[in-house]
Protein backbone atom coordinates (compact mmCIF):
# COMPACT_ATOMS: atom_id res chain seq x y z
CA UNK A 1 0.00 0.00 0.00
CA UNK A 2 1.62 3.88 -0.75
CA UNK A 3 2.10 5.91 2.27
CA UNK A 4 1.16 8.96 -0.35
CA UNK A 5 -2.16 8.76 -2.16
CA UNK A 6 -3.55 10.98 -4.90
CA UNK A 7 -7.29 10.81 -6.02
CA UNK A 8 -9.14 13.58 -8.66
CA UNK A 9 -12.27 14.90 -7.15
CA UNK A 10 -15.08 16.80 -9.67
CA UNK A 11 -18.36 18.21 -9.76
CA UNK A 12 -21.05 15.41 -10.79
CA UNK A 13 -23.76 17.82 -10.20
CA UNK A 14 -24.05 19.49 -6.98
CA UNK A 15 -21.87 17.05 -5.47
CA UNK A 16 -18.36 16.64 -5.05
CA UNK A 17 -17.12 12.91 -6.20
CA UNK A 18 -14.66 10.67 -7.62
CA UNK A 19 -13.37 7.80 -9.20
CA UNK A 20 -10.49 5.04 -8.75
CA UNK A 21 -10.31 2.12 -10.89
CA UNK A 22 -8.04 0.73 -8.88
CA UNK A 23 -9.99 0.22 -6.16
CA UNK A 24 -13.15 0.04 -7.89
CA UNK A 25 -14.92 3.38 -6.99
CA UNK A 26 -17.12 5.21 -9.60
CA UNK A 27 -18.71 8.26 -8.52
CA UNK A 28 -17.84 8.06 -4.53
CA UNK A 29 -19.33 11.32 -3.21
CA UNK A 30 -18.30 13.31 -0.56
CA UNK A 31 -20.43 14.62 1.88
CA UNK A 32 -21.17 15.57 5.63
CA UNK A 33 -18.77 18.78 5.87
CA UNK A 34 -16.10 17.01 3.98
CA UNK A 35 -17.87 18.44 0.71
CA UNK A 36 -17.71 21.68 2.53
CA UNK A 37 -14.15 21.57 3.11
CA UNK A 38 -13.09 20.80 -0.13
CA UNK A 39 -15.43 23.99 -1.14
CA UNK A 40 -13.27 26.13 1.01
CA UNK A 41 -10.15 24.42 -0.32
CA UNK A 42 -10.46 24.30 -3.90
CA UNK A 43 -11.52 28.00 -4.34
CA UNK A 44 -8.23 29.49 -5.75
CA UNK A 45 -8.33 26.54 -8.20
CA UNK A 46 -9.18 27.61 -11.89
CA UNK A 47 -12.28 25.13 -13.00
CA UNK A 48 -11.49 22.42 -9.87
CA UNK A 49 -15.29 21.29 -10.71
CA UNK A 50 -13.44 19.62 -13.67
CA UNK A 51 -11.62 17.82 -11.43
CA UNK A 52 -8.57 18.66 -9.45
CA UNK A 53 -5.67 16.62 -7.34
CA UNK A 54 -6.11 15.62 -3.76
CA UNK A 55 -2.84 14.17 -2.49
CA UNK A 56 -3.15 12.34 1.42
CA UNK A 57 -1.48 10.18 3.22
CA UNK A 58 -1.27 9.29 7.14
CA UNK A 59 1.92 10.87 7.42
CA UNK A 60 2.79 14.55 7.05
CA UNK A 61 4.44 15.08 3.85
CA UNK A 62 6.11 18.49 2.36
CA UNK A 63 3.38 21.11 0.88
CA UNK A 64 0.66 19.53 2.93
CA UNK A 65 -2.23 22.38 4.12
CA UNK A 66 -4.33 20.29 6.24
CA UNK A 67 -3.98 18.30 9.15
CA UNK A 68 -7.28 15.97 10.21
CA UNK A 69 -7.82 14.74 13.55
CA UNK A 70 -10.00 11.17 13.98
CA UNK A 71 -12.86 12.14 16.09
CA UNK A 72 -15.35 9.26 16.36
CA UNK A 73 -16.60 6.29 14.04
CA UNK A 74 -20.49 6.78 13.09
CA UNK A 75 -22.05 4.52 10.07
CA UNK A 76 -19.74 2.39 9.48
CA UNK A 77 -17.66 5.87 8.70
CA UNK A 78 -15.35 8.15 10.38
CA UNK A 79 -15.29 11.70 11.60
CA UNK A 80 -12.03 13.70 11.32
CA UNK A 81 -11.65 17.35 12.64
CA UNK A 82 -8.97 20.17 10.95
CA UNK A 83 -7.91 22.44 13.47
CA UNK A 84 -6.87 25.02 10.70
CA UNK A 85 -10.69 25.42 9.42
CA UNK A 86 -11.69 24.37 12.67
CA UNK A 87 -14.27 22.23 10.69
CA UNK A 88 -15.18 18.50 11.01
CA UNK A 89 -16.00 16.49 7.86
CA UNK A 90 -17.10 12.35 7.40
CA UNK A 91 -15.29 9.87 5.34
CA UNK A 92 -17.39 6.99 4.31
CA UNK A 93 -16.32 3.25 4.56
CA UNK A 94 -14.44 3.96 1.35
CA UNK A 95 -11.78 5.43 3.69
CA UNK A 96 -10.74 1.70 4.07
CA UNK A 97 -9.61 0.75 0.24
CA UNK A 98 -6.97 3.75 0.99
CA UNK A 99 -5.74 2.56 5.15
CA UNK A 100 -6.55 -0.74 6.81
CA UNK A 101 -7.80 1.05 9.83
CA UNK A 102 -9.20 4.46 10.24
CA UNK A 103 -5.87 6.37 10.80
CA UNK A 104 -5.73 8.72 13.97
CA UNK A 105 -4.52 11.79 11.80
CA UNK A 106 -3.87 12.41 7.94
CA UNK A 107 -2.70 14.75 5.94
CA UNK A 108 -4.25 16.32 2.77
CA UNK A 109 -3.14 18.76 -0.17
CA UNK A 110 -5.27 19.91 -2.55
CA UNK A 111 -3.51 21.18 -5.20
CA UNK A 112 -4.70 22.30 -9.70
CA UNK A 113 -4.41 18.57 -11.86
CA UNK A 114 -2.24 19.00 -14.38
CA UNK A 115 -3.63 17.25 -17.47
CA UNK A 116 -1.29 15.46 -20.01
CA UNK A 117 -1.59 14.43 -23.37
CA UNK A 118 -1.27 10.81 -24.07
Amino acid sequence: MNSIMVIHPYKFGEMWVFDDENVSLVREPFVAGADEIIERMVAHIPDAESGFSLVFSAFPFPGYQLKFDWHREEYRGNWYYSADLDREGWLCPALFKYFDEAPKEFYAQFKAKINRAS
